[in-house]
């Protein structure tokens, strides 16, 4: 027979990594100029690449924190941290790249690799830092 003990603390941390994913997702949708799921539905590539590496970007850091954190306070403040990197990462790569938005709607795929491939490396750097 499986012990089950410990199912309400894997619901507790899988509903918060659930909730932080949708926020992120909500927040870099919007924040971002280009309308990536319209983009995406009309069979955008870059805009799929992109939002693709910005999700998994988000989520290494965030899988980390939850496999370190101590409690869900301390899930919700290295989350919170997670989004914050993940988003100065997205600002930085329209700095680097100004006309990004644009790019992404031409379906650049060489530009939305460039910015999936820097979002994922830093959510790798980030959750390598979270391991402490």
């Amino acid at each position: 027979m499986p012990d089950l003990s410990t199912l309400p603390a894997f619901a507790a941390y899988f509903g918060l990594g659930v909730l932080f994913l949708a926020i992120f997702c909500t927040v870099h949708l919007w924040l971002t100029p280009q309308r990536e799921l319209a983009l995406i539905r009309h069979g955008n590539q870059a805009a799929a690449i992109s939002l693709g590496g910005a999700l998994l970007g988000f989520v290494a850091p965030l899988a980390s924190a939850m496999a370190h954190s101590v409690s869900l306070l301390d899930l919700a403040l290295w989350g919170l941290v997670a989004l914050i990197v993940q988003w100065l990462t997205h600002l930085t790569v329209r700095l680097l790249i100004h006309d990004l938005a644009a790019q992404i709607e031409a379906d650049n795929r060489a530009v939305a690799g460039f910015a999936a491939v820097l979002a994922l490396a830093v959510g790798v750097v980030n959750a390598a830092a979270m391991t402490w």
